[in-house]
This record gives structure tokens, sequence and C-alpha cells, in this order.
């Protein structure tokens, strides 16, 4: 079955994370992804260990679906080879500093003379206006300037980013939303138009309601570690043979955690019969719930909290994770060849469509290594 872009022709001038996770989501999606790479190619092919043969794991995750060529855009030819390539894309991406594409007469406003109905998607770190558009963006940088950090970790440890890229993360799917809007709308207006979109932006977006509260407040929120802001009981206990999250979103599923621990009283507390007053008095009930769950191993209280219906769950490692029915029941796990690496392990797309799927039609590419099939198709129209 064709995917739900099929059809849709998307050049990638983009590197690292942040647009190859966008344009690997696009590709998955059935769109034709022609990834334009410079003679030293994608940096992320030289992140490692762990590499499997010449390749590396980091490259792998955010690559597949697409074609690669090798273009020096500080050439002519490099330049016009991409000019004639914008003639018959609907979309363009990439994440240079902002100013470069300038310096390479590949502005949205030249890319426009020559198809007026591309989507122009420009990702940086801070954005192309405001006193930091000129400022480089990396996902670390951004993490502990956005706030992430600072609401990360616990007074003892002090701010922690997070484990992954979380703002390549939510930038990448940020542009993937943002492109798709634009090829939607133009089917109304028949002109494309220029997505303008920051990592800075888009961390701050995920700020959510811990971003809501100080706005709302004025109070700078503390670092919480693994408890919620605005929920309690929601976070992770100590169990009598290691730890787990139980997550308590309402007042009824407290009753019924009570229930299972045989504390009655503690619902009936009017310090704790309600979240607002839970969330108040949580440094009185927490002890208190944190030595019933002593009592018992973590399996009983899953096996238990799941029939009762009180959210909970075990902190899986990776290897868990690898192992997990549920994820491999739904394909999140795919093996593909690839002609050097041989056999490759994949994080599949969660995105489930029941008339179109999402497909896995190509390996992460070698280095140009579709060049000479891109171009030569090019030169025959």
């Amino acid at each position: 079955m064709p995917g739900t872009l099929n059809g849709i022709k998307i050049l990638d001038l983009s590197r690292v994370l942040a647009g190859p996770y966008c344009t690997m989501i696009l590709g998955d999606l059935g769109a034709e992804v022609i990834k334009v790479e410079s003679p030293s190619g994608d940096e992320t092919r030289k992140w490692g260990p762990p590499f499997q043969g010449d390749v590396s794991a980091y490259y792998l995750c955010a690559n597949r679906n697409k074609k690669s060529i090798v273009l020096d855009l500080k050439t002519e030819e490099g330049i016009d080879t991409i000019i004639d390539l914008v003639k018959e894309s609907d979309v363009i991406i990439h994440n240079f500093k902002t100013g470069t594409m300038e310096k390479f007469g590949l502005d949205y406003e030249k890319i426009a003379e020559i198809n007026d109905k591309i989507v122009y998607c420009s990702i940086t770190g801070f954005g192309e206006s405001g006193p930091y558009k000129d400022l480089a963006g990396y996902d670390f940088i951004i993490q502990a300037m956005s706030g992430l950090m600072s609401i990360t970790g616990t007074n003892e440890s002090g701010p922690q980013k997070f484990g992954i890229a979380i703002a390549d993360v939510l930038t990448g799917l940020y542009a993937t939303i943002g492109i798709q809007a634009a090829i939607i709308e133009r089917k109304t207006s028949k002109k494309g138009q220029k997505i303008d979109l920051s990592l800075y932006d888009s961390a701050v977006s995920s700020l959510i309601n811990i971003g809501s509260n100080y706005l709302m407040s004025k109070k700078i929120p503390e670092r919480l570690g693994n408890t919620h802001a605005n929920i309690v009981p929601y976070q992770t206990f100590i169990t009598k043979n290691g730890e787990m999250v139980i997550a308590v979103g309402n007042d009824n599923q407290f009753s019924k955690l009570c229930q299972l621990i045989n504390r009655h009283d503690l619902y009936e507390d009017p310090q704790f019969s309600t979240n607002p007053e839970r969330v108040k008095n949580r440094m009185k009930l927490i002890p208190q719930l944190q030595e019933a769950f002593l009592e018992r191993t973590s399996e009983y209280w899953k096996k238990h909290c799941d029939h009762l219906g009180i959210p909970c769950g075990p902190i899986n490692d990776l290897e868990a994770i690898a192992n997990d029915p549920q994820l491999n029941y739904r394909n999140m796990f795919i093996k593909t060849e690839h002609p050097t690496a041989g056999e490759i392990n994949m994080i599949g797309s969660p995105l489930k469509f029941s008339r179109t799927p999402v497909s896995y039609r190509y390996y992460p590419p070698n280095q140009g290594e579709h060049h000479d099939e891109i171009l030569n198709s090019k030169n025959k129209q």
C-alpha cells in the first residue's frame, strides 16, 4: 500500500538529529527523501562506538527511508544541482546556522522564485530573528537555557539533562507537524511557505504544566526528581525488592490504593482525601505510603494495582524494553539488511495506520550511495 505521503519529494540538507529525525518520519510515511551530504558526510556517521561494521548506531537511528547524494555547497556545481532538485521537490529542509543558506544563495526568497509551491523548513538553534539568532544551537545548551534542566533532577543532584537529546527530538517532531500542515494548506492556496523553527522555542513549548504553573504563580519551581508538581502520589516508590512507579491520577484511584495497602484511614483524612490537599501535605503522606510499599515485592504491587486499575509500572532498562512482549507485538523493533553492516536492528515507527501503514523501504544509506542514480534520473528529465 502507498503511504500517506506517497508522491511527496523532500530535499533534506539537514544533518545530526532534529532534521534527519523529521525526514525519517516523513520517509516512513511514504515520502521520497533525498539526503544531501557534504563531502565530509553527516557527523553522526562517526559518532560512536558502537559501530556495526563501519556504521554507527547513532547514524542508524534517524536515517532510514532515504537516498544519499554528496554535494559541496561551496561550489557552483553543488548549488546548481540543488537548484535543479528544488524544481521537482515539495519540501526543502535544512539546519544550517542562521545566515548560511543566504550565503549559499539558497534562502527562501530565492528558492521560492524557482518553485513557489515549495515548503521551506529552517531549523536553527534560536530562530532566524531575535537577539540570539546568530548563536549556534546544540541540544545540551538548549536544555540548559530553556529551563528543562532547572526542573530535572533533585535538589541534591542539581540540574540534570534528559538521557536523550530531547530538544532535537521535539524540534524534529514539530518540523514534521509543520511540514505536513503546510502541505495541506498548499492544496488551497497553491503556494508554499517558510517554516522558521528553533530548538529553543520547541524546548520551551515542552514546559507545559510547569511553565503554566510559573506563569500563573510567578513561583520558580523546585526540582522534584521523580515526583509530580501537581499530582500526589505520582512518583517512584521503593518496594521489598526494587523500585516502581505509581501514578495516581484522581481521588478514586487514591481510594483504591488506600484499600490495597489497608490504610482506609488515609483516604478518610481531610488532609489526603482530595488531590489539592495531598499536594499540600505530600510530606506527611508519602512516608506512610512508602512504609507500606516496603512490605511487598514490585511484582506483587504490579499485579494488584493492575487488577484494581491503579496506574503503575516497573522501571525497565533497555534489555527489558527490547524483550517486552507488548512492544514486540506492535513491531516496535525491526530488522533490515545493510550492505556493509549486515543485519541491523532499529526502533520502528509508533504510527499505526489502518489503510496506509508506514513502510521500511530503504536501510540508512551509505554516504553518496544514490548519487549517480539520482543525478542521472534528473538529467534524463
